[in-house]
């Protein structure tokens, strides 16, 4: 091998390991997507299968310990008992607006209900906008005695490195999530799970329940194609680039034999 050519190879080393680094990333993306893809589709599944139809009863108390979202969330309840309104907890978040991409500033309404056995199940009533976050402002909104609600099992929300911290002191919270509320209001035998109420109206008209939403986007498949397709030309473009780079080594090596 010619000094020159040696040259020229070497040369082609950190724009290589650049390429190398770049490639990995792109199809570390693109299997990520793969992989939110399946999830995505599973998840469409279970709102299909469960969501629609008669409600059934949730699980017994005694199979709360080994309750699983996987198994249960999204499926279609109904359930009695009386709210204990005293311990409502107003988790900030946003509703859809009239308008696309101008949702509404508010809280989810979560409300210990204490069903015939005892135990509690929390139920997120509904939403309300932010200046009906004090009960004062909506009396009729808190219904006395025993009731019947209808609605979704749900999983306690996730946080992220995003969501506040929540202050029950002062009653604000972030996060969906039924132990917490419970432990900060030494509510005891808590189901491990939450109940979406459906649309039925309240009176007042507030919270208004139905917010989970049951037609989710899934555009995966598109970003699976775009990052892999990007992969694919970025080989192609190193390799035209190595080529005409070594092809040149040659070239410039017969003119200098001429």
């Amino acid at each position: 091998m010619s000094a020159s050519r040696l040259h020229k190879g070497r040369s082609l080393i950190v724009p290589g390991l650049a390429a190398l680094a770049v490639l990995a990333i792109l199809i570390g993306l693109g299997t990520w997507q793969l992989q939110r893809k399946a999830w995505k589709e599973d998840l469409i599944a279970q709102i299909e299968t469960r969501a629609y139809g008669e409600p059934g009863d949730i699980l017994p108390e005694s199979e709360w310990l080994a309750w699983r979202a996987d198994q249960d969330e999204f499926r279609k309840v109904r359930v009695t008992g009386s709210f204990l309104h005293a311990f409502e907890a107003p988790v900030y978040g946003l509703a859809r607006g009239e308008r696309q991409g101008a949702p509404i500033q508010g809280y989810y309404l979560i409300t210990p209900l204490k069903i015939g056995s005892g135990a509690i199940v929390m139920v997120n009533r509904g939403f309300v906008p932010t200046d009906l976050r004090d009960p004062s402002t909506r009396p009729e909104s808190q219904p006395t005695g025993e009731v019947t609600i209808t609605g979704l099992i749900r999983a306690p929300e996730a946080r992220n490195s995003f969501t506040p911290n929540d202050d029950p002191a002062r009653n604000q919270w972030f996060a969906r999530d039924p132990q917490a509320m419970a432990a900060a209001r030494n509510l005891e035998r808590v189901a491990p799970f939450l109940i979406d109420a459906d649309a039925s109206p309240n009176p007042g008209g507030w919270p208004r329940g139905g917010q989970t939403p049951l037609t989710l986007p899934n555009s995966h498949l598109q970003y699976v194609i775009t990052w892999y397709g990007l992969a694919l030309t970025l080989i192609g473009v190193f390799t035209a680039f190595a080529w005409r780079r070594l092809k040149g080594t040659d070239s410039d090596e017969l003119k200098l034999e001429e």
